[in-house]
């Protein structure tokens, strides 16, 4: 069976996601039960098939030059001896990237992807959202992590976010009572994202401003991609631009990104800010490298004095599983902070010894534990080849 999910529970999430960007051509399926042959496709080409917008590049690209030696290894689990090559032929990857302080130690393709060629990101991009929180607070555009969230979504007034701080939301701790449970239609990600357009409002700000309060802020971990949506929102509302037109002030010129991004929209034309940024691979390896730098873009504080270090720790643990969870970013037990998505994308960085490692694919399932295992396997002993050297 292709998808862990039932037919019943992924006619749920097509009917989900239907709604949640906006596709150019009406007979499209949902993104998340495409057969293999349109990941490979449609994946590196997402503007074709959604209505997207773009972040632009600058004049200069930041390098990534080869390192004097490279890594190629090889490595036991599931009780057989993998190649690299191996591993990306069995778990459908479409790209893989080793930095060492910034140089490559292993840069590789696959499903016949070029290096030039972006690819989707699913919920990596909350992690980019996050940190254009950061900038805004650099800009003073937002007062701090404590601010409340009304202060810059006033349509939340009265609601169950009356209290709840940046910061809070940030950490997936709002208090607010979500459901995330893709196999339940009459769950808060599929109805959420169902409301009707009316003019001048956001569809999911209307759905979250009814939503019950659960838990007092700050005290419960609860995934929650609305939310993220929403930090989207909070962001574009407080800088005065859109999320695309901030991303490339904030990062994508300054840092050198070497190709414009695309972020799918929303039915209002709100970029999400919890998912599908496309991205080449090289591009995946620079947000990973800013964050690695302190959020330093040549010369210039893009992010406060230390934001990185603390978005990227632990901040709440109570409802988490790992180590815990930072400002949109996870922080498995392997000791590195990563960012995340569905289908098998992944920004894996380990601060004391200067790594990023990138995987994009096309994975047969949303999740699952033993695709999981095997790329923490594949992680791991990239992550030991690069010590080795």
């Amino acid at each position: 069976m292709r998808r862990v999910l039932g037919l019943a529970v992924a006619a749920a999430l097509a009917g989900s996601a239907a709604h949640a960007q906006v596709p150019i051509r009406p007979d499209l399926p949902s993104i998340l039960v495409w057969t293999p042959q349109q990941q490979a496709d449609w994946y590196k080409d997402i503007e074709s098939v959604y209505r997207v917008e773009t972040v632009k590049r600058g004049d200069k690209v930041y390098p990534l030059p080869a390192a004097e030696r490279q890594i190629d290894f090889r490595y036991d689990y599931g009780g057989k001896t993998w190649s690299v090559d191996d591993y990306m032929k069995a778990y459908n990857v479409s790209g893989v990237i080793v930095l060492k302080d910034g140089k490559v130690l292993l840069e590789r393709y696959g499903l016949g992807r070029k290096p030039e060629d972006r690819w989707t990101s699913f919920s990596v991009a909350k992690s980019v959202t996050s940190t254009l929180v950061g900038a805004a607070i650099q800009d003073g555009k937002i007062k701090s992590l404590n601010a409340p969230v009304t202060d810059y979504i006033p349509e939340l007034k009265g609601s169950g976010y009356d209290g709840v701080t940046v910061r809070q939301l940030l950490m997936m701790s709002s208090g607010v009572k979500w459901n995330e449970d893709y196999t339940d239609p009459k769950s808060d990600v599929a109805q959420s994202t169902a409301l009707p357009l009316e003019p001048g409002k956001n569809p999911l700000v209307t759905y979250m401003s009814r939503l019950p309060r659960a838990h007092a802020p700050g005290t419960m971990f609860n995934y929650n991609t609305g939310e993220t949506d929403l930090v989207g929102i909070l962001v574009s509302n407080a800088v005065g631009k859109s999320l695309s037109q901030y991303a490339s002030e904030k990062l994508w010129k300054p840092y050198g990104m070497e190709r414009d991004a695309i972020w799918m929209v929303d039915p209002a034309g709100h970029e999400r800010g919890g998912c599908c940024l496309s991205i080449t691979l090289r591009d995946y390896a620079r947000v990973g490298q800013f964050i690695l730098d302190g959020g330093v873009a040549d010369g210039q504080q893009i992010l406060p004095p230390g934001w990185t270090a603390e978005a990227t720790t632990p901040q709440i643990t109570s409802g988490t599983r790992e180590r815990g969870y930072g400002y949109f970013w996870w922080m498995p037990d392997s000791g590195a902070f990563e960012a995340r998505g569905i289908f098998g994308q992944s920004i894996t960085v380990f601060r004391d010894e200067r790594f990023v490692i990138v995987t994009n694919a096309a994975w047969p399932n949303a999740t699952g534990r033993e695709l999981s295992m095997a790329r923490n396997a594949f992680l791991a002993a990239a992550r030991a080849a690069a010590n080795a050297m």
